[in-house]
């Protein structure tokens, strides 16, 4: 009996590799077209892969919440599954915005890190996220470990819109958020593009790891009876 799970569509294959396509484009883009920032020189040439990473970050860890929440309301072990991916792949853009913020913050702030609101609720983010796939991985019980990975995600959603919004509640070493109103077009075009592109390689990403989560799971259930045998309860 085959109980694998079929993998990505075509669909999201394609938007993979336009998502590469786009990356590629954007960078160099960024790196040769684009006119350096004002005051920062050449070294604002990072945004082009911290502002992305940023944007998507959030928006990745919001599809996480849904799945989340979709996972409690149906208990849907597809819902489950789009979670961890969503998680996951949030971590790795969570991780990136924090190395190229202090790869940033170096050369225009004079310091690696500081405990500066924006910063912090990042770092905050990255841990607690991390520390719910690391709890996933202690319960062996399906039902349970979907229910309190998902509640676990919900409250750490609580620190996303923080991120977004602490630098306007709060006094902050980080800038607001600019807007293409504030920025030259030689630098909204190819940040567009590379925010595009990591979206498209995110849930390409998203996709590949749910579905592999769906068959290691469906390959539970069929080891499952094998073991209840061999103990004698069946």
């Amino acid at each position: 009996m085959n109980n694998s799970i079929s993998g990505p569509s075509k669909f999201t294959h394609g938007l993979g590799v336009l998502g590469l396509l786009l990356l590629l484009t954007g960078s160099v883009m960024g790196l040769t077209w684009a006119p350096p920032e004002q005051h920062m020189g050449e070294v604002s040439r990072i945004v082009f892969v911290h502002v992305p990473s940023a944007w998507n970050c959030l928006l990745i860890f919001t599809f996480a919440c849904g799945f989340a929440v979709w996972s409690l309301w149906s208990g849907s072990r597809k819902a489950d599954s789009y979670m961890v991916a969503s998680i996951e792949v949030g971590i790795v853009l969570n991780g990136l915005l924090l190395v190229t913020g202090m790869l940033f913050a170096r050369p225009t702030w004079g310091i690696w890190w500081d405990w500066d609101v924006r910063m912090t609720t990042s770092l905050i983010s990255l841990i607690f996220f991390g520390g719910v796939l690391a709890m996933r991985a202690l319960i062996d019980d399906p039902k349970q470990r979907a229910t309190w990975s998902a509640v676990a995600a919900v409250i750490g959603y609580v620190d996303v819109p923080l991120i977004y919004f602490c630098v306007r509640w709060w006094r902050s070493l980080h800038q607001v958020q600019s807007t293409p109103d504030t920025m030259s077009p030689g630098i909204v075009l190819p940040m567009r593009i590379n925010a595009f592109a990591i979206l498209f390689l995110a849930i390409w990403f998203l996709s590949m790891r749910a579905s592999i989560e769906r068959n290691r799971l469906a390959a539970q259930d069929v080891d499952q009876p094998d073991r209840l045998l061999e103990g004698g309860t069946l």
